[in-house]
């Protein structure tokens, strides 16, 4: 099998049951060869010949950790865009290095399109102060971009302008308007509590995080209060990563659904190799097939599990997160 690069991106953004595999599989290859760090690693837990690999569910997934510590590129172009990890764990921050932008764009638009419908119906709010407190945040890129593509007069970015952000709200309610609300969970949460306003025509997304803010909350916890407080049930969670350039998003019964060029594996947490059945906890291992210039095999830090219409839901994160993959084999 032979793709253009061009070829690639138009069959990863139109994949399906009946060649997701073969992409998969395409992709592992090409990145075994590209991908340096990538090769390390499968030579190390002993796979030196990328053909003996014939099924998606062997294909080995790279620790995020490495993210911090190396530069994960699958790709001689030189590197366009580089987006960072908030480092609030104290561990470092991990780095995604991007020679094609538009494979970002291309993935964020057409995730929130699917789900959601046309970006251009939309204004697009955001309370994302911890984000855009710092340099090089992917879910600022994408939050701009969104609101760059609507054009709409009235997105606006609020940071803890809460009044403001209110009667914004306000207005568009009025007009009835089409709208989302992107924002970290702790100041959601901030913002329901002054907050006097019903959600009728606007949706909101939190993107998880109370970065030490708050004390820990599972995020049925953190839907309810923002259902309760903004009188609505247009509550959403949004799931993405610094090393990721897809996102799957949650509604109410926090099971996050993949779009087509995303697949979730759950594997035991004392063994990154053996998968866990549905319904059983383990460690979300991610493929994005828009990686195609990083790693497309993404072993997470987050703990979850996943039903049988390959929805996932995450219930935490790995305690010493660092301790596991290829560090826990060392």
């Amino acid at each position: 099998m032979f793709f253009s690069e061009q070829q690639l991106i138009n069959a990863i953004f139109n994949s399906n049951l009946n060649n997701f595999d073969e992409l998969c599989l395409h992709l592992f290859r090409v990145q075994y060869k590209n991908n340096k760090i990538y090769r390390k690693y499968c030579n190390f837990i002993g796979i030196t010949d990328p053909t003996v690999i014939r099924v998606v569910e062997k294909i080995p997934f790279l620790p995020v950790s490495l993210f911090k510590t190396h530069q994960v590129l699958a790709s001689d172009k030189p590197v366009h865009t580089t987006f960072f990890s908030s480092a609030t764990g104290g561990s470092g921050q991990s780095k995604h290095y991007l020679t094609d932008i538009t494979l970002y764009q291309k993935s964020f638009i057409t995730a929130f399109e699917l789900k959601f419908g046309s970006t251009q119906n939309y204004c697009f709010l955001a309370l994302l102060p911890s984000y855009i407190e710092r340099e090089g945040s992917s879910l600022i890129y994408m939050v701009q971009h969104l609101m760059n593509v609507s054009a709409h007069p009235l997105n606006g970015f609020f940071l803890y302008d809460h009044l403001k952000l209110q009667q914004r709200i306000k207005t568009l309610e009025e007009s009835a308007q089409n709208y989302v609300l992107f924002g970290v969970s702790f100041a959601l949460l901030d913002f329901v509590k002054k907050a006097d306003v019903e959600i009728k025509t606007g949706k909101i997304i939190e993107t998880g995080g109370m970065k030490g803010r708050k004390k820990e909350m599972t995020k049925m916890e953190v839907q309810q209060r923002l259902q309760q407080g903004l009188k609505t049930t247009a509550v959403y969670s949004e799931y993405g990563m610094t090393e990721l350039l897809s996102q799957a998003y949650a509604k109410n019964d926090g099971m996050y659904d993949c779009p087509p060029w995303m697949k979730v594996f759950i594997s035991d947490p004392t063994d990154p190799f053996v998968y866990v059945d549905c319904g059983k906890t383990g460690v979300v291992n991610v493929i994005d097939l828009a990686n195609i210039n990083s790693c497309c095999f993404i072993q997470t830090s987050d703990l979850g599990r996943k039903n049988k219409q390959e929805q996932f839901e995450v219930l935490g994160r790995l305690d010493h997160s660092d301790l596991r993959g290829c560090s826990l084999m060392i």
